[in-house]
């Protein structure tokens, strides 16, 4: 017979990337040091771009990573859980090219984007010169600028610390820029949010266990780190110690009131700005 107190347990879907940095947030969970009671929890993994359509979904995960700048649409249906946020401080996405020198030269360019929903997309769209988007999965943006499919691309994950190695020129990183141009905030990337229409209670607990799980990954950061390894696409541990280390440090355990004010300029540049990509 099935054990009543497992049949009874609810089922929780938890969304978030296949990228180290994720995984090592979600130490805890997978090593069972925390759980949320009365919750099976279902991770469900894909890339941020997929994450973003699918909380417009018709079956909208209780749980999501989603960029910042999807988020603001998605107020009615999501509130921020206030945790695992993903905050550039002073570097963020990353502006490549094989032939350009300079951002000046950008102007009527073709630049990959890693999805109409990214943050990185609305970061570019408010920093950068008026320029051609073209809309690529993140991990096919390198090879799209140096077979000159593109004029230059912004990277996001592990290849922000290695497009040296493939021959590719930085122009600009966009979190820097950002930091310059308003008074050294931090770019803030991603965010996790709950569904809306969940009981209060359960929220508070989601956000405290997901807390705890992130502080488990500090506390054993070498188990958590080779658990986070096999995410990584083959970047040796020492280059994803440093991509992790970006990512995920006292930001992701709490929304500082710089973040918060970051995250406001970037809902003002959402709300002025001619281009709102559709939901597809």
């Amino acid at each position: 017979m099935p054990d009543s107190n497992s049949s009874a347990l609810r089922q929780l879907r938890i969304g978030h990337t296949p990228d180290a940095d994720d995984a090592f947030m979600f130490y805890g969970f997978v090593s069972e040091q925390v759980v949320i009671p009365g919750c099976e929890i279902v991770h469900e993994l894909t890339t941020i771009d997929a994450l973003n359509r699918r909380a417009w979904s018709d079956d909208p995960l209780e749980v999501t990573a989603i960029s910042v700048h999807a988020y603001f649409s998605l107020r009615e249906r999501y509130e921020l859980l206030g945790v695992g946020t993903s905050v550039g401080r002073g570097y963020g996405p990353r502006l490549l090219s094989r032939n350009l020198k300079t951002v000046d030269e950008l102007e009527g360019k073709r630049i990959a984007l890693p999805g109409p929903w990214t943050t990185a997309t609305l970061a570019a769209r408010l920093l950068l010169p008026p320029f051609i988007e073209i809309q690529l999965r993140f991990d096919e943006i390198i090879d799209a600028i140096l077979s000159g499919e593109v004029d230059a691309g912004v990277i996001i994950h592990e290849e922000q610390l290695t497009f040296e190695e493939r021959g590719l020129r930085l122009l600009c990183d966009l979190g820097a820029v950002f930091a310059e141009r308003h008074e050294g905030l931090p770019l803030p990337l991603g965010v996790n949010c709950v569904r809306q229409d969940l009981d209060p209670e359960l929220k508070r607990a989601i956000a405290d266990n997901y807390r705890k799980s992130i502080q488990i990954g500090f506390a054993q950061r070498e188990k958590a780190m080779e658990y986070s390894a096999p995410f990584g696409r083959g970047a040796p541990v020492e280059l994803l110690d440093r991509f992790v280390a970006m990512y995920v440090n006292d930001d992701c355990l709490a929304m500082n009131a710089d973040v918060v004010r970051a995250v406001q300029i970037l809902e003002n540049g959402y709300n002025a700005h001619s281009v709102k990509s559709p939901i597809l």
